[in-house]
């Protein structure tokens, strides 16, 4: 065994589960902290991209995802009236035979990593997380390695770097609802009208999640009973297979809105031997269905360098040296793409940034 032996995640989400699962691998004593006491995963679906697909294969957690999910295999463009513009085939990822895209349930998702997290060995310890360098149960103990896995507004991050950017708002909100999914939906489509956007994802046999993303100049509260009206309005300017969705929409929709909000922290993501991943470091907006991804590729990457490094300041500081370019590049992109669609920009440079991305996402991590 190298020179860590025993780590703390804090946080339960997908990059702290799939860092525990990749430390046990490695015979390393990982305890998880979540702070909700019930685990609980709030959400509708979640669309994962082949890169990110393979990210998971290396986990092995694939075949359980795409059992409970749908696979997507290219995609479908539509403008808003329901008129076909193009067909995307996949692109598989490198060094995979993975071409598709899948979408899963959030709550299918994170069942999954729980289940593979604490089969690998993982305590986990619910209704308990960090502050201010301190555990909120009270209890203390010793570990060779801290990994802040707390989410967009991590506290590690708050207690590490007290001085680093706050997450920001991107100027767009993000609606989804689980919807019925009907036969002739066989992959992901999307339907574009000017500086709005919806698309549809399969999560499983019978089931799709409808996406709208939706330009607000302010972040602003909005009562959970108003989202079936509020999102039936918004898609007005939709006909088709979309307007079809809007008139069905219902509380029983399992409707979720969600302003989006990036942050990119710079270099260092470490602070002596406690280090951040996932989206304490660079949460990012849905245009490069790329969060997710980025948060389990974290974890890989980080249990290889711990793996092979002769102490923890060097695996971290590799560790940030391997993610920090392709971080940036997705958490940059995306916000440029929201941007462009927010203010109506050039069709032409949005193209370029999807498909630079996308290329980019593809290589070997």
């Amino acid at each position: 065994m190298g020179a860590v032996k025993s780590v703390l995640v804090v946080g339960g989400g997908i990059a702290g589960m799939c860092a525990a699962i990749e430390l046990r691998k490695r015979g390393i004593d990982v305890e998880l902290l979540e702070a909700d006491p019930e685990w609980r995963v709030y959400g509708a679906g979640i669309t994962i991209s082949a890169p990110s697909l393979r990210a998971f294969q290396r986990i092995g957690v694939l075949d359980a995802i795409l059992a409970q999910g749908a696979a997507s295999e290219g995609l479908d463009l539509f403008l808003a009236n329901g008129t076909r513009l193009a067909s995307i085939p996949g692109i598989p990822a490198a060094g995979s035979s993975i071409s598709a895209a899948a979408g899963i349930l959030r709550p299918a998702l994170a069942r999954i990593l729980g289940e593979a997290t604490r089969a690998a060995g993982t305590r986990v310890r619910l209704g308990t997380s960090f502050s201010t360098n301190a555990l909120t149960d009270g209890s203390t103990q010793q570990y060779d390695l801290v990994i802040g896995a707390d989410g967009i507004q991590s506290k590690v991050r708050a207690a590490l770097f007290p001085d680093a950017p706050k997450p920001r708002y991107t100027g767009q909100v993000c609606w989804r609802a689980v919807v019925p999914r009907p036969a002739s939906l066989q992959r992901a489509a999307m339907y574009l009208g000017g500086p709005i956007k919806a698309g549809l994802v399969p999560v499983s046999n019978d089931e799709m999640y409808l996406f709208f993303l939706e330009v607000r100049e302010t972040p602003e509260h909005i009562d959970a009973a108003q989202w079936p009206d509020v999102l039936r309005k918004a898609l007005a300017g939709f006909t088709g297979p979309v307007a079809d969705i809007r008139e069905s929409l219902s509380p029983e929709s399992r409707i979720v809105y969600r302003p989006l909000f990036a942050v990119m922290l710079p270099q260092p993501w470490h602070h002596g031997r406690t280090v951040l991943i996932g989206d304490a470091a660079h949460a990012t907006t849905p245009h490069l269905a790329s969060g997710a991804g980025l948060a389990v590729e974290d974890a890989l990457v980080l249990a290889e360098e711990i793996e092979r490094a002769s102490s923890p300041e060097e695996a971290l500081h590799r560790f940030t040296e391997r993610r920090y370019e392709r971080c940036r590049m997705v958490v940059e992109n995306s916000v440029r793409l929201g941007d462009i669609e927010r203010t109506g920009g050039s069709p032409q440079e949005h193209e370029m940034l999807m498909r630079s991305s996308t290329g980019a996402l593809s290589a070997e991590i």
